[in-house]
């Protein structure tokens, strides 16, 4: 047996450098990187030296991905996280602190709520809500401590399109940060109309497959260093793996962005001449309290989701309607490559109380829609479908 040191299985297949580069990026599946030296790791720390040490700091695959959606969304320096929620908690604890303010949109994600719950309890930050559609509001919130203001482009789940350059003049010189997950830069670059940070749920969208959980956040140099070093030390850094998923999914993003939001106006129209539904919620009908601001500001659609109520019933009648439709499944995500429900008042929204939900306006009927890449023609048949066999 030889006792020559690479001839041990411990230190093994590792790949020689190439002369010819691959076509599709590699995946850097590593835990560290190996450091020649101690001065080499002293300029690594100081940043005068390119390089990676832990992949809890940095992987090359965690850099692509950032560099990436920092050019997409026209912003200097990208970062990722492990989820969505990983993102805005990274930002959340850079900004601000105990004794802090936030300002958070009333209407949002409910584990976004449930998080501003947490800080305001735990962390002793004072969480202030306004409605964002009324960005005159924000006068009468903004104090001395406030940190940041934190709106959804497009609200979750009611569709509500916020005016993003009129919140963000309202604000002054305090923050905005942006979730654009249901928009990308596809549709709109929320730094462009005076956002200082936009977070994203890459598991949603930008991977668009449905097999990714991962967040990411661009802004400034200076703002992105620090909410990667809040990352690393809290533990929120995304898997090499699925930051190579979510460059791949990218590559799609445009082509479907488009037909998703192009479906999704199609289908709303639909739904909205349906007698089987009471409410339709889409910035594109005309009726919806923020139509004005979706035309002007969102020409290419708003994403790929529409909810609706149905005619009564309660939670029974959402679980008939699922069973009438099994070719679209029931799922607590959204924006797969297929369509999807989601019922917000026991999913996203679930640890807030009846009266709360309420308040909001979600109702027990409320169902989310995420349209997927199918026909829509064969969408409004299953829909349809469904819709009839709870008018009988």
């Amino acid at each position: 047996m030889s006792t020559e040191p690479e001839s041990h299985p411990a230190r093994m297949g590792h790949v020689p450098e190439l002369s010819t580069p691959p076509s599709s990026p590699p995946i850097f599946q590593t835990t560290a990187f190996d450091i020649p030296d101690l001065d080499v790791l002293g300029q690594l720390h100081s940043g005068t030296t390119e390089g990676h040490i832990y992949t809890r700091d940095s992987n090359p695959n965690h850099k692509a991905l950032g560099q990436s959606i920092a050019a997409l969304e026209g912003a200097d320096s990208g970062a990722v996280f492990a989820s969505g929620m990983g993102a805005i908690a990274a930002v959340a604890m850079t900004l601000s602190g105990a004794g802090d303010r936030i300002i958070i949109a009333r209407s949002m994600y409910g584990i976004t709520l449930k998080l501003m719950r947490r800080l305001a309890t735990q962390f002793d930050v004072d969480v202030a809500y306004y409605d964002a559609t009324q960005p005159q509001q924000l006068s009468e919130l903004l104090t001395p401590e406030t940190k940041f203001c934190l709106v959804e482009t497009v609200s979750n789940p009611l569709l509500e399109v916020i005016d993003l350059r009129a919140t963000a003049e309202a604000l002054g010189s305090v923050p905005l940060v942006v979730d654009s997950t249901f928009t990308t830069p596809e549709l709109v670059r929320p730094l462009d109309h005076g956002a200082a940070i936009v977070v994203h749920s890459g598991s949603k969208y930008l991977n668009g497959h449905g097999d990714v959980m991962l967040g990411l956040a661009a802004g400034s140099r200076i703002q992105m260093k620090r909410v990667r070093a809040t990352s690393s030390v809290f533990g929120q850094n995304a898997n090499p793996f699925e930051s190579w998923l979510t460059q791949r999914g990218l590559r799609t993003l445009p082509l479907r962005m488009r037909q998703i939001a192009t479906s999704c106006t199609e289908l709303a129209d639909f739904l909205n001449a349906h007698d089987g539904v009471r409410a339709v919620f889409h910035p594109s009908l005309e009726q919806h309290g923020t139509h004005e601001v979706a035309v002007r500001d969102y020409p290419h659609g708003t994403g790929g989701i529409v909810s609706i109520e149905l005619k009564g019933g309660g939670k029974e009648a959402v679980s008939e309607f699922m069973r009438a439709m099994p070719e679209i499944p029931f799922s607590a995500t959204l924006a797969d490559s297929r369509t999807t429900i989601s019922h917000p008042a026991t999913t996203s929204h679930g640890f807030m109380s009846a009266q709360e939900r309420q308040e909001i306006g979600i109702c027990d009927e409320l169902i989310r829609i995420s349209v997927g890449l199918e026909p829509v023609d064969r969408l409004k048949g299953e829909l349809d479908r469904a819709l009839q066999t709870l008018a009988r």
